[in-house]
């Protein structure tokens, strides 16, 4: 989805607009996933990196400017743990016990005029 919104900065407020947002490159270097005997699924996530490409615009009561953006996000770590029920009276279900997330470096792109 687009995001959209206002902040104030100095003299004025900011409106600006993300829109037309597609991740076009992920990279797993390090994933796997474990079985924790009578509770459900671990699965971790290191190193890895995702790529992100956008349009972007702002508007002031002074200017207006607008354009392309790539963000890129790495040294993502994740942990995560599943619960599945073990009996057999229910359907089959699987619930998010725990997340850990963790990025190391951000880098921001941006290009005026689209």
């Amino acid at each position: 989805p687009d995001l959209t919104g206002h902040e104030k900065f100095g003299l004025g407020n900011v409106k600006y607009n993300i829109s037309r947002i597609y991740v076009t490159a992920v990279e797993l270097p390090s994933a796997s996933i474990s079985l924790l005997p009578g509770s459900g699924i671990k699965l971790v996530i290191g190193n890895a990196s995702l790529t992100i490409d956008m349009s972007w615009n702002i508007r002031t009561w002074m200017f207006k400017d607008s354009g392309r953006g790539t963000v890129h996000i790495s040294k993502v770590f994740v942990t995560a743990v599943f619960s599945t029920p073990l009996d057999n009276t229910s359907p089959t279900s699987i619930s998010l016990t725990s997340c850990r997330t963790t990025s190391g470096d951000i880098d921001i792109k941006l290009n005026g005029k689209t």
